[in-house]
């Protein structure tokens, strides 16, 4: 069973459950993976803690954590990029596999070795490198915006978070296809509210962007039915 320590967004959080069940080859119900969510939107801000001006989250995530265990929760998806940073303490206290949102982005990039990947995030995605020492690893560079452009993307995030997506799309548009004209050829939406905001975008922009909630999402359908083979298997 998937558990799913949501809540860093909300809308995120749905938009992240809803992208598991369109991966899902499934032709009825019972080919579904079976989900436990826990939508903790109380845990804290997660660049407040960051930048040392808010509670830590790790207490909160960790009851989160509990909760899907109990629940019966044989891995777990954090469908919030910026949570990541807590990432090996919170699978130090658990025996769960939790699955890392950027492995599942690597899995799935189509780049070759030397190219430049955009990533748009948090500022403390960004300053944390969460994406940069793992992309290193492949011989993939990143670019961020600059200083002023990550300050209208985070500004973006907020208004989805408000629920004001209109202005959020057309900030967060421009941001990527500036990141393109820089000489991105991807450009990551390490955010899991600028997917929300870049639902619509079509064009030659749309092939360049890569989905980190809808690559997580298939990393927990691939995850989930190994397991779920696997225990056929061994019944049989």
């Amino acid at each position: 069973m998937l558990g799913v320590l949501g809540g860093m967004g909300p809308m995120a959080t749905v938009d992240f459950m809803a992208k598991v069940v369109r991966n899902t080859p499934a032709a009825c119900d019972q080919d579904h993976i079976p989900m436990v969510v826990c939508s903790a939107s109380n845990i804290p801000d997660r660049n407040a803690a960051l930048r040392g001006e808010g509670a830590d989250p790790l207490p909160a995530m960790r009851d989160a954590l509990r909760r899907l265990e109990a629940a019966g929760a044989t891995c777990i998806a954090i469908p919030c990029n910026t949570a990541h940073m807590w990432h090996c303490a919170l699978q130090y206290a658990t025996p769960v596999l939790i699955l890392h949102i950027v492995d599942a982005v690597t899995f799935e990039l189509t780049a070759r070795k030397g190219d430049c990947i955009g990533v748009l995030g948090t500022i403390s995605t960004i300053e944390g490198r969460l994406y940069q020492e793992r992309l290193s690893y492949k011989g993939l560079s990143c670019r961020a915006p600059d200083a002023a452009g990550q300050e209208e993307v985070m500004r973006a995030i907020r208004l989805v978070k408000a629920g004001q997506l209109a202005e959020a799309t057309g900030i967060l548009q421009a941001q990527a296809e500036a990141l393109v004209a820089a000489g991105c050829s991807q450009v990551v939406m390490a955010c899991t509210e600028i997917p929300v905001a870049l639902a619509s975008v079509e064009g030659t922009l749309r092939t360049k962007l890569v989905d980190a909630t809808e690559a997580l999402a298939r990393a927990c359908v691939r995850a989930c039915k190994t397991d779920a083979a696997s225990e056929i298997a061994f019944a049989a």
